[in-house]
C-alpha cells in the first residue's frame, strides 16, 4: 500500500489500526485510524479510546474495554432556589425564571434536538437535610420543551419550597 499526500486528496490510500495508527506521532502506537468506511479512530498505546462512527456518533473507551456511544450532557446547572435564584455554574443554561415558590423554569442557550431528554435534579439543601429524617424534597415536571424545562419542588411534607441549592443536568 501507498501513501499518497498531495493538495487534492490530502492523505489517503493508509488506514492504519489502532496498533499502528495512519497518522500519528513519534509514538507508533499512538494516533489516528480509519476502521471503515466513514469511521474516524483514535489509538493511544495500541488500542482503540474513541471513535466517530458514520452516524457522527462518539464513542470513547472510558476503562470498560472497548469505545461506546457517549451520551452527552446537553446542558446543566447549579443555582440557588431561595429567593432570586441566582446561577452558581451552568452550561447551555441562559438563565432561570422564579414562577413562585419552589417553581422554575430553566432555559436553554442553545435548543436541544427534541423534548425527549431525561432530567436529573438534585437538591442541596444542607439545613432541611439535617431536619428531617424522611425524603428531603420531590422534583417534579411540570414542562419541557426543546427551549426550556420547567420544575416544581417540594419538601418532604409536600409543600412547595424553595431549596438554596437545585442541580439539574439534561442528558439526550
Amino acid at each position: 500500500m501507498s501513501l499518497i499526500l498531495n493538495g487534492t486528496t490530502g492523505l489517503s490510500d493508509v488506514d492504519g489500526t489502532a496498533a499502528a495508527p495512519a497518522i500519528r506521532g513519534t509514538d507508533a502506537n499512538t494516533g489516528i485510524f480509519f476502521p471503515g468506511a466513514d469511521r474516524i479512530g483514535f489509538a493511544g498505546g495500541g488500542v482503540q479510546v474513541g471513535e466517530f462512527d458514520a452516524s457522527g456518533n462518539l464513542l470513547f473507551n472510558s476503562g470498560y474495554g472497548s469505545a461506546a456511544v457517549a451520551y452527552g450532557c446537553r446542558a446543566w446547572v447549579n443555582f440557588n432556589g431561595s429567593g432570586t435564584p441566582a446561577i452558581r455554574a451552568s452550561g447551555n443554561v441562559s438563565s432561570i425564571v422564579d414562577n413562585g415558590t419552589g417553581n422554575y423554569t430553566v432555559n436553554f442557550t442553545t435548543a436541544l434536538p427534541d423534548a425527549n431528554y431525561a432530567q436529573v435534579i438534585g437538591i442541596g439543601d444542607y439545613g432541611l437535610v439535617f431536619n428531617r429524617n424522611s425524603a428531603v424534597g420531590v422534583a417534579s415536571n411540570s414542562s419541557k420543551t426543546t427551549t426550556l424545562t420547567k420544575i416544581d419542588m417540594t419538601d418532604a411534607a409536600g409543600s412547595q419550597y424553595d431549596f438554596t441549592e437545585i442541580n439539574i443536568a439534561i442528558f439526550r
